[in-house]
């Protein structure tokens, strides 16, 4: 495991002229599993880095624990795997929410872009949507500010241009915590377990991803208690309605000095 989320690799380069050996810079995907008390729950494929943040992250959005001082605990360690190796991050949560989870008995198997892989039930997969408790309006040019700031603080992807990465920003724009991943949904779960340890969520603010934005998207940022959410790609209509029910503005395909807007508009101000 690297802090970086990369590794090297040797690879081929064909063209017409021939062809050229290279020693590339690709992203790491790891199997990584969430164990709560010594129990499983969640096998995901994510990149190394910054788990105790996914954890956390993955702890709140998924409502396993309501706040972040009912984790007592969270340990990261290598185990070996038949197929190489995966990792283990084990978390202490209070009793009451281990007799929750306990209860759920979900059991998720997790594959990279996916959040809903293994649920064992439609009642769980579109379980009710926590509303945002943010108020106000952002501007677009905020949006646009924040959205143009990401790039240049993707410092994975600057090596190996495979992760996404999602972003809390201010009012004003500014971006305060980035967070990367090869899986969208586990860069906003390991952004949500920054803030919760860095305590800059202010109200007010809201969340920039590099991907399209889908109902898993929308429901984690309305957990974060985001403003908005705004994406460089496509929504879904599943994350229009979401959003809709959650009180959080959906904004996407923010490029080009343009983007749309899809749910409450009224959020939005020029």
């Amino acid at each position: 495991m690297t802090d970086t989320g990369s590794v090297h690799r040797p690879a081929q380069r064909l063209t017409a002229g021939g062809s050229e050996s290279l020693d590339e810079i690709v992203a790491e995907e790891v199997a990584v599993a969430l164990v709560y008390n010594g129990i499983s729950h969640a096998v995901m494929m994510a990149t190394p880095c910054d788990l105790e943040d996914f954890a956390r992250g993955f702890s709140l959005t998924e409502r396993i624990v309501e706040k972040p001082s009912e984790i007592y605990d969270i340990e990261v360690e290598d185990v070996a795997v038949p197929s190489g190796r995966g990792i283990e991050v084990r978390l202490k949560i209070a009793a009451q929410r281990m007799a929750g989870l306990q209860e759920r008995r979900r059991s998720l198997a997790g594959r990279t872009g996916c959040g809903l892989c293994g649920v064992d039930s439609l009642d769980a997969a579109l379980r009710p949507v926590p509303v945002s408790q943010a108020t106000g309006v952002v501007s677009r040019v905020a949006i646009e500010r924040a959205m143009a700031s990401l790039p240049g603080l993707q410092r994975i992807n600057k090596l190996n241009g495979a992760t996404h990465a999602a972003g809390w920003a201010t009012a004003d724009g500014t971006l305060v915590a980035v967070r990367e991943d090869v899986g969208r949904h586990n860069a906003l779960d390991k952004l949500g377990g920054a803030l919760a340890v860095s305590g800059a969520a202010k109200p007010g603010g809201f969340v920039v991803v590099t991907s399209r934005c889908s109902y898993e998207m929308v429901q984690k940022a309305a957990a974060l208690g985001a403003l908005a959410i705004a994406a460089v790609s496509a929504p879904t209509s599943l994350a229009i309605e979401t959003a809709e029910q959650a009180g959080i503005a959906l904004v996407a395909f923010v490029r080009d000095g343009r983007l749309t807007v899809y749910a409450h508009a009224e959020r939005i101000v020029s």
